[in-house]
């Protein structure tokens, strides 16, 4: 016997359930099934008033498990997501700081520890570390291999 269709609401609590969403990136995806008469905005200003969708706790979600990537990926991903701009200051911050042990422990594990022998082998792990969303300052301290992970980020 079919399963009857989900209201909207349950399918944006489906959507929820399985990992956090901007309104943004929920509205678009309630919006490829809702009908005529489907107020998808007042679902979602019930959702933030009921603390159900968070935009504050997404950006804390993706910064907390950006350990592979550098600032501006993660925060052109939260832009993506239609995060504001308010939200991402603090992140920004906080993922500048943090940014060179992730790059060096992101580069001991493709590379090693090993300085590049070469201007090539160079150019190359320079074009995988800007492709994971490190600054150029972060690339040039990981690549020079100065000092440790202890350092702080400009």
């Amino acid at each position: 016997m079919p399963r009857p269709p989900l209201s909207l609401r349950g399918r944006a609590l489906g959507y929820l359930a399985r990992r956090e969403h901007s309104r943004v990136e929920l509205e678009v995806k309630l919006r490829r099934s809702a009908g005529p008469q489907d107020d998808v905005a007042a679902l979602l200003d019930e959702f933030v008033a009921r603390g159900w969708l968070s935009e504050r706790r997404l950006v804390e979600q993706v910064v907390n498990g950006s350990q592979r990537f550098g600032a501006a990926r993660v925060l052109n991903d939260l832009r993506r997501r239609g995060i504001d701009e308010t939200l991402l200051g603090p992140a920004a911050q906080s993922l500048k700081v943090g940014e060179l042990p992730v790059a060096r422990a992101v580069w001991n594990k493709k590379f090693g520890a090993a300085p590049p022998a070469d201007a090539a082998e160079r150019a190359r792990q320079s074009r995988f570390l800007r492709s994971r969303g490190f600054s150029g300052s972060t690339i040039a301290r990981v690549l020079r291999g100065g000092p440790g992970p202890d350092e702080p980020a400009e």
